[in-house]
């Protein structure tokens, strides 16, 4: 069998759907198999959009994406990629191209040493040397992919290897399980949450499992402790309740920090050190006890007093079999301020000032979609607002990136998710300058007929930056530029624009675009101006009162 041949049916028994990627001279034989397998390629415009569809398929379907790219510039396309899953805990394999090498007359052409370029950003990266490897270097790449902690994997299949003939036979993969919580860590969790006077439950990125979800409910449900959310734990539990406190966008001063520096025991469940600390301990009083896979990696603000090491449902399941809910809690000071986060974010959703504001654009998309409705954001300041002022009903309903916090992702996320759910709303929401990043995705959208809607904020200017520059009282300074017009932007490759010169005009525009299927755009002018004000000002200064 043809060494390509064989690579591809290993993909196939590995379950891959999909190879997001675009190929080149040095994946021929590779093309030429795939041309003939179950797999489909997604020919994209940029390896850097191949990549983020790539790791966002891992992320919702917690499979492995596959992304193909040549040698050389191709592969180097793939840096940003492989960060961004292996940060962000998403299983993904990148295959890259290669000269020949036993023999080859070009010298060091195009030739980037790629299996080294990888190794520091990547879990397992390799170089088939022999069509027989083919079997086993597959079988490990999905296996180190998929554990705990998922990641990025790479592998190197060199041209005059993809051509030669093998006997080699496929490997099936070994049946393995999570191991589970030592009991004696269980009944110290149950101990410690019993005995505190202000418990709080904080849900970070590794819970964001359906099955963690579900056993996280239950244990809500029974004790009435209160939750918060990291940025990408956001959805685990359903953020429109009244035990949600809110979200930890912002380091410091928001009303969530209220109910942090309240509590004396924060379980702290699906903790990642890759997301901005969602608090800082500091040697106090106050507990907090980790679950997670894995144990916790100790910091100068991070040293927790129990380590619940294990699946997390698991974990959570024991727990909320055995702990029972105590009188001696004291939760009203939480719901204090949960009542204060409601009415300042509510308040400040009313304004109807054109440009729109930041908090009202998100209280509009909230209105628009619905609660299984997926929105992927790009990076920037609209990032911050989302992660505070939009609810999430569901886990990985909002897809944002609080660990490489690439710009450019956003679109890429948005045909991956429309790929793996087809029939559940999709949009995207980027600011101006991370759309362009990747702008050229809109093609690969509108061919492969998607029905998905880019929201741009516009503000002609790295906002996100900006905003700090303002705050440490800089003059403001090389951030602006100029844009193109996004609706004749879109209309070229074939979509359909608009662009809003009302604030009422969003929420109707929306709505229309979400019923009519097409790659949809709409240009929508945002007002930064009150950012600093509202998140260094305002906000720490309200919830200081409490």
């Amino acid at each position: 069998m043809k060494a390509s041949d064989l690579m591809v049916k290993a993909l196939e028994a590995e379950g891959v759907e999909y190879i997001f990627g675009i190929p080149g001279e040095e994946n021929l034989d590779l093309l030429e198999s795939l041309r003939n397998s179950s797999i489909k390629l997604i020919l994209t415009r940029h390896e850097q959009g191949a990549g983020f569809m790539a790791a966002t398929y891992g992320r919702l379907t917690g499979k492995v994406g596959v992304c193909l790219s040549t040698l050389g510039p191709g592969a180097t396309n793939l840096v940003t990629p492989a960060a961004y899953a292996q940060l962000g805990a998403m299983p993904m394999l990148m295959i890259t191209g290669q000269k020949p090498i036993k023999t080859s007359k070009q010298g060091r052409f195009q030739v980037v040493d790629v299996v080294d370029m990888m190794r520091p950003i990547t879990k397992y990266t390799t170089q088939v040397v022999s069509g027989d490897r083919i079997p086993s270097v597959v079988r490990e790449a999905f296996r180190l992919a998929s554990e705990e902690r998922p990641g990025a994997v790479h592998i190197e299949l060199p041209e005059d290897i993809a051509d030669e003939s093998t006997n080699a036979k496929l490997l099936k993969p070994s049946i393995a399980r999570r191991p589970i919580a030592e009991y004696k860590a269980i009944s110290f969790a149950i101990d410690m949450i019993e005995k505190a006077k202000s418990p709080v439950l904080l849900i970070g990125a590794g819970a964001n499992r359906k099955l963690t979800a579900k056993m996280l409910q239950e244990f809500v449900d029974k004790t009435g402790i209160p939750y918060i959310t990291t940025q990408m734990g956001k959805g685990v539990l359903d953020e429109s309740g009244e035990l949600f406190m809110g979200n930890t966008a912002l380091s410091s001063g928001d009303f969530v920090h209220r109910v942090i520096d309240r509590a004396d025991l924060i379980i702290n469940v699906g903790h990642d050190v890759v997301e901005k600390p969602p608090f800082f301990m500091e040697d106090n009083d106050q507990k907090v006890i980790h679950i997670n896979f894995d144990s916790a990696a100790v910091d100068p603000v991070y040293f927790p007093q129990l380590e619940v090491i294990g699946d997390i449902a698991n974990s959570i399941w024991q727990i909320k079999q055995k702990i029972q809910p105590q009188d001696s809690w004291t939760l009203d000071f939480y719901r204090n301020v949960h009542d204060a986060y409601i009415a300042h974010r509510t308040a400040s959703e009313d304004d109807d000032r054109f440009p729109i504001l930041p908090e009202r654009f998100v209280r509009e998309i909230r209105k628009a979609m619905p609660k299984d409705g997926i929105v992927t954001l790009d990076n920037g300041i609209y990032k911050l607002w989302f992660a505070r002022n939009y609810p999430a009903y569901l886990p990985n309903t909002v897809l944002l990136d609080n660990a490489l916090a690439t710009m450019g992702a956003g679109l890429p996320s948005a045909l991956a998710a429309k790929l793996v759910y087809p029939d559940k709303a999709v949009i995207t929401v980027c600011g101006d300058g991370g759309f362009m990043m990747n702008s050229q995705e809109l093609e690969t959208a509108v061919r492969l007929k998607l029905h998905i809607v880019v929201i741009i904020l516009r503000d002609d200017a790295y906002g996100m930056i900006k905003w700090k520059q303002a705050n440490m009282q800089f003059e403001n300074y090389g951030l602006d530029y100029g844009n193109p017009d996004f609706v004749k932007y879109v209309e070229s490759y074939g979509g359909k624009g608009w662009r809003i010169a009302a604030t009422e005009e969003l929420l109707p525009t929306l709505q229309n675009c979400l019923i009519e299927p097409a790659v949809h755009l709409i240009d929508v002018p945002v007002d930064y101006s009150l950012n600093d004000e509202t998140l260094n000002k305002t906000i720490r200064e309200l919830s200081a009162k409490l």
